[in-house]
């Protein structure tokens, strides 16, 4: 299997169901800029008292990246539900390589990481509308807009487990 065939739509995935997929995988892409960015020493609109909370520079910094990569390798992994990889195990696995992927492999995961990004998503939503952080007017707006994507996550990656799993069992 080449590479281009392993990123390609699996026949009888609709339309909707790839696009939401796609979507999926990239909503952790905003947040993570935002965290990089912080990473990198661009406050963002933070005031010194919340970078120094972070432990940025620092610690801190390395765990921003770290939790940046973590968020969209999971995100990434959306794309199974609809790619030949979520489907058969890939070639780069020693011992599963070929075999099929069972189904419980692939929704139990996505389900329970469908529930907790849109917990989760909700939750960082109101405690950050809620919360008393010194950041400026500008820097809250950003924090608001490029978290609001994580608020499909979890949606989008539900209905796309439904669908994987009513193709794999149907």
């Amino acid at each position: 299997m080449s590479v281009r065939s392993a990123f390609r739509t699996v026949p009888g995935v609709p339309r909707w169901a790839s696009r939401a997929a796609h979507v999926a995988a990239l909503t952790a892409v905003p947040s993570g800029l935002w965290r990089v960015a912080i990473a990198v020493g661009i406050p963002v609109g933070l005031g010194r008292s919340e970078l120094r909370q972070m432990h940025v520079p620092g610690w801190g910094t390395v765990a921003l990246v770290g939790l940046s990569l973590f968020a969209e390798a999971l995100a990434f992994l959306s794309l199974g539900l609809v790619q030949p990889w979520g489907e058969v195990w890939p070639r780069w696995l020693p011992l599963l390589r070929g075999r099929r992927v069972p189904v419980a492999a692939a929704v139990v995961p996505a389900a329970l990481g469908a529930l907790a990004v849109t917990v989760y998503g909700v939750l960082f939503v109101w405690s950050s509308l809620h919360a008393d952080m010194d950041v400026s007017d500008w820097g809250y707006g950003l924090i608001i807009v490029l978290y609001s994507p994580l608020l499909l996550w979890g949606p989008l990656l539900g209905a796309v487990m439904v669908h994987y799993y009513a193709r794999r069992t149907g």
